[in-house]
């Protein structure tokens, strides 16, 4: 009896602290954009699906993300503090003299939208740097396919 109830506490406990804050990328959109007077890039994820957009007036292409990649986005995504996005300092101000496109991350989950302060294009704040490498990763397969 006392091993039943102690399997069944474990269990039950295991169960109720595993999902409480854990961000599901399922239902989330992710934004990233970068811009400057000659460069424009747009990437959009949102269900397993990537549009990347490389001028202002031109359509975006899309393309299906593999399972491998979607996966190393599900992980990176579960570390994003949402909240915390936009207080995230830029390491460099090269985007003040025009020595790198201005770029921006936002987050569409659960509702609400949360957006990152500007940064350098190729230098984002260390905490979504991981995340902002890996979208960024899918416009330069884009290029190459």
């Amino acid at each position: 009896m006392k091993l039943l109830s102690l399997l069944f506490l474990t269990i039950f406990l295991g169960k109720g602290c595993e999902g409480v804050s854990q961000q599901n990328i399922e239902t989330a959109q992710l934004i990233y954009t970068a811009n400057s007077r000659g460069f424009f890039q747009e990437i959009s994820i949102e269900k397993h699906t990537v549009s990347v957009k490389k001028d202002r007036k031109g359509k975006a292409v899309q393309s299906k993300i593999s399972d491998t990649d979607w996966k190393e986005l599900i992980v990176l995504f579960k570390k994003v503090d949402l909240e915390e996005i936009k207080n995230l300092k830029s390491p460099t101000e090269k985007r003040f003299y025009d020595g790198a496109a201005i770029a921006n991350l936002k987050i569409n989950y659960g509702g609400k939208s949360y957006e990152s302060q500007s940064f350098d294009h190729g230098f984002p704040p260390n905490e979504i740097k991981k995340i902002v490498t890996k979208i960024n990763s899918f416009a330069k397969q884009n290029n190459e396919n």
